[in-house]
């Protein structure tokens, strides 16, 4: 039960722990603390996805270590048998990329979710938001660190030529195929020898939902046809990377979701 409904959270307010996700883009001059400042769901605990991050490297939204990690979530007042919701109010459903930082350090999967629509989908239902910061209390948080599920560089272009498993490209096919320059300064265009692009947004309905898990299966058999789960995604930053490995795990109950953490911000690096 990766994904929860709107209906669903709206009865169990009360019973789990909510976090704000929302990130955007640079270029869209969006301020997603001042958003949630503004308006979010009860109980909703923002997190930040660039401070939450590894702030010693000059590559967007990597991994933090695991004491940090510990420090972030504990402050957050968050424990380890809670069960989480998750969502955001951006096109890039950015929601995803801290469900993956949960399943990565060792938080039980069964027990981390994303709504389904996010932000977006439950303002258009005229469900009740908030204005005021959410009060918590500080755990002691322990992390399990589970670093089988991030691949490095090293990693990715020694599988090129070995082919162990399969990378799928979450940008859009003009930023794979490189016929447009990339968001971000210093990067060229192009994407990772033989791997697949599979657009995140092609799994995204208009209202922010999931697309039916039939076609999300369709659409991955599209490109690499056999779902055996020996897929790792990358993306421009590991944020729709994440996308990717939700809508993965919504079809293989079994997939653990592998990120090449550096994505294009490393791998496209001039």
């Amino acid at each position: 039960m990766s994904l929860v409904d709107t209906n669903w959270l709206e009865k169990n307010l009360d019973k789990v722990k909510i976090i704000d996700c929302s990130w955007h883009m640079p270029q869209a001059k969006r301020n997603s603390f001042e958003e949630y400042q503004e308006q979010h769901i009860g109980n909703a605990i923002f997190f930040d996805l660039d401070k939450n991050s590894k702030t010693d490297t000059d590559l967007p939204h990597m991994l933090t270590d695991i004491k940090s990690w510990e420090k972030i979530v504990s402050s957050m007042g968050i424990k380890n048998e809670d069960q989480i919701i998750i969502y955001d109010n951006s096109d890039l459903i950015s929601s995803c990329r801290c469900w993956y930082n949960f399943i990565y350090f060792g938080h039980n999967p069964s027990l981390v979710h994303i709504l389904n629509g996010g932000l977006k989908k439950w303002i258009k239902e005229k469900k009740s938001t908030v204005n005021s910061l959410t009060k918590t209390i500080n755990s002691d948080y322990i992390a399990n660190e589970k670093k089988e599920l991030v691949k490095n560089k090293k990693q990715i272009d020694e599988n090129i030529n070995v082919n162990k498993f399969r990378v799928i490209d979450a940008r859009s096919r003009e930023r794979f195929e490189g016929k447009v320059p990339e968001p971000r300064k210093g990067l060229r265009s192009g994407s990772i020898k033989n791997s697949f692009c599979l657009p995140f947004s092609e799994l995204i309905n208009e209202d922010n939902t999931f697309i039916s898990k039939e076609k999300i299966i369709d659409k991955f058999k599209l490109i690499i046809f056999k779902l055996d789960g020996n897929v790792v995604f990358t993306c421009g930053s590991g944020v729709t990377a994440s996308v990717l490995a939700l809508a993965y795990s919504l079809i293989d109950i079994k997939y653990k979701p592998t990120i090449y953490d550096g994505s294009w911000s490393e791998y496209g690096n001039n």
